[in-house]
């Protein structure tokens, strides 16, 4: 397989990514029901085209990473989050969702960032170990935070430094 190409997402992406994310929902990561067809549109007001990096394999949509500021405060303007990350079944293991997370990174230092974090659901094991292996740590815990598949689920807070 060819390497996956990352590149920013536009308004013309709306249809297929508004598939990606159905077709890759799941427990193990989403909090919100499944999206049924016909979908609401991907991109509004909160969810703009700019906020995204997509990956591609020969042309076809392979994942995509949602990159924003935590907040519009401006004493908090120099950290980026991590607010969505899908990978097609077909395109995993081929370091799809590894080449967004850097992209997201170079991205984030462009933009004058220093840090960044994210939240990810504490069963959720090979996302965690996607991020540790990039240098983000767990910097707390919300026990039980979510009621998900007739269980409490953990939301494990993780950042890392921007510095090279």
């Amino acid at each position: 397989m060819p390497e996956p190409l990352i590149r920013a997402a536009l308004p013309s992406d709306d249809d297929a990514l508004s598939r990606l994310d159905h077709d890759t929902w799941s427990s193990l990561h989403a909090v919100t029901p499944r999206q049924e067809p016909p979908f609401e549109p991907f991109f509004d007001a909160r969810h703009r085209p700019r906020d995204y990096l997509m990956a591609e394999i020969d042309g076809r949509t392979a994942g995509y990473l949602r990159l924003v500021p935590p907040t519009p405060l401006a004493c908090n303007a120099h950290v980026r989050q991590i607010q969505g990350l899908a990978v097609y079944e077909w395109a995993r293991g081929q370091g799809v969702a590894r080449r967004l997370l850097r992209a997201a990174m170079e991205r984030a230092r462009g933009e004058g960032a220093v840090r960044m974090t994210l939240r990810v659901l504490g069963h959720n094991k090979p996302a965690r170990a996607l991020y540790e292996s990039e240098g983000f740590v767990v910097e707390g815990v919300l026990p039980g935070e979510f009621f998900l598949d007739r269980r409490y689920v953990d939301d494990v807070l993780m950042g890392r430094s921007l510095d090279v």
